[in-house]
């Protein structure tokens, strides 16, 4: 018994020591991600000059920039079609169904 309570108390200390260094560890991730968001925030660049420098890229590059990228890809898009009609579907489906199978 006397040998068991120092054991246990090392492994007490192991275990807090542990915790410590993760907590320490979570505190500089935390420090390092609200340094991150605030400088984030401050040199967000305006949409319409981010825009522009593209437009400049583009035009120096001799490309043409298409602002709604994939505008064009929706047109080849089916249409979807409102549940009653896929059910209707289904039901007629089900109908030429029953007709192919023979009568028992």
């Amino acid at each position: 018994p006397a040998l068991i309570l120092p054991t246990k108390q090392k492994q007490i200390s192991m275990v807090m020591d542990k915790f410590e260094s993760q907590f320490e560890d979570l505190d500089v991730q935390t420090g390092y991600l609200e340094g991150t968001l605030s400088s984030d925030t401050a040199i967000s660049a305006p949409t319409d000059q981010v825009d522009m420098l593209m437009q400049q890229v583009a035009d120096e590059a001799g490309l043409e920039v298409q602002h709604e990228l994939g505008k064009g890809e929706m047109d080849k898009l089916p249409e979807l079609t409102s549940p009653q009609v896929k059910e209707k579907e289904e039901d007629l489906l089900a109908q030429r169904l029953r007709a192919l199978r023979p009568a028992v």
